[in-house]
């Protein structure tokens, strides 16, 4: 393995039923876990940030005016501790020793996030499981990708999507859309790429952390990023 501590981010959209829109497909999560248990299984030392927009949205319900910020914010990170749950559940089933830690304490549900129990949790070989964002309002789950990604010393953040890296455009509706190999952080920020929010990319460029973009929903492709093939995109320098 090349890269030996990553630091794996999902939406919560990675885990939606097929065909459907909303809610939590146990398909979905369990061939996510068989990916992730093959990398544990060879030695890699793994964790993982799961958004919660396939349940709630905090954006999507404070742009409406319907709910404050603050308050939507708080209740889309507790739609990560659900997710948490589901995949910590399916990672269990793959014979891993998983560990769910939240932001905010809910002792009965999760164990809170220590630094240094995490830590210690890696160094034993067990799968790390970070939900309920930073345990603030107004941050995304990918700042809370790239904080806990520096917390634990992360050697790379990886992105798992469901396009092959970064586009100059949605691919989807312009054909004519560019796919990079690679970007600088810099790059990234003057424009205005939709990869990751500014604040994590600010905080990977701040700690030398690389970012790779790809597609998590290819069979084996979460190993061969994590062996050091070329795939996606990366972001650094």
């Amino acid at each position: 393995m090349k890269y030996k501590r990553v630091l794996l981010k999902l939406s919560g959209e990675a885990l939606h039923p097929a065909g459907a829109q909303s809610g939590i497909g146990l398909e979905a999560a369990e061939t996510i876990a068989c990916e992730i248990a093959e990398i544990a299984k060879a030695g890699a030392e793994v964790a993982v940030v799961i958004g919660g927009g396939n349940i709630f949205r905090g954006a999507v319900a404070a742009a409406s005016g319907a709910i404050e910020q603050a308050q939507a914010d708080m209740m889309g990170m507790l739609a990560t501790v659900i997710n948490g749950l589901a995949l910590q559940s399916a990672l269990e089933r793959q014979g891993l020793d998983a560990r769910l830690m939240t932001a905010t304490a809910m002792p009965q549900v999760a164990e809170p996030f220590i630094r240094r129990k995490a830590l210690r949790h890696l160094n034993m070989g067990r799968v790390l499981v970070f939900a309920g964002g930073t345990g603030s309002p107004f941050f995304s789950t990918d700042t809370a990708a790239a904080l806990r990604a520096v917390e634990i010393n992360a050697e790379v953040v990886l992105k798992g999507t469901k396009v092959d890296g970064v586009y100059s455009a949605d691919p989807i509706k312009d054909p004519k859309a560019i796919r990079y190999d690679s970007l600088s952080y810099v790059d990234v920020l003057t424009r205005r790429l939709k990869v990751m929010d500014a604040t994590a990319v600010s905080m990977c460029m701040d700690h030398n952390l690389p970012i790779i973009v790809f597609n998590m929903f290819q069979p084996k492709n979460l190993k061969k990023v994590v062996k050091g093939e070329k795939m996606g995109t990366m972001i650094y320098g």
